[in-house]
């Protein structure tokens, strides 16, 4: 399931309901992402997409990790809209018959959602706004799995 949403939601509660009912998986991996403050310099996190577009991207590269890691299932929440410090932004679920294709396909997702997904992300503090872009370190982070491909 890949979707985004425009509303808070309770990672926990998501990893409970994606783990319901999993007898034949052997291991499930998470990863949730919370909006910083910056040390005071962000008050809000304004992230945006396209609907439609957003989703279907996200879903090509989910393809690609389901057969590349095989995966059992998986979960992709986004959040969109305006995104207060300490309010979850990002909650990934794999799940998978061993634990290392759970983590990997998890790391795999994040690297991809992080640097590559279309996003457009913008901080607002008290210094005014600026557009936030993939840094250096996300962009390596994302070039590690395409030369093990």
């Amino acid at each position: 399931m890949i979707q985004l949403v425009d509303q808070a939601f309770d990672p926990g509660a998501l990893l409970s309901a994606f783990c319901h009912d999993r007898a034949e998986t052997g291991a499930v991996a998470t990863f949730t992402g919370l909006a910083r403050a910056e040390a005071g310099q962000t008050r809000i996190l304004e992230l945006e997409a396209y609907p439609g577009f957003t989703e279907a991207r996200i879903g090509e590269i989910a393809t690609a990790a389901r057969e590349r890691f095989q995966l059992d299932d998986l979960m992709i929440l986004h959040r969109v809209g305006r995104i207060a410090p300490g309010e979850p932004i990002v909650f990934v679920a794999t799940a998978a018959r061993h634990r290392r294709a759970a983590f990997e396909a998890c790391d795999y997702l994040m690297d991809y959602l992080k640097s590559r997904a279309p996003f457009w992300k913008k901080e607002r503090g008290p210094d005014g706004e600026r557009w936030i872009e993939p840094r250096d370190q996300d962009h390596a982070d994302i070039a590690r799995w395409e030369t093990q491909e």
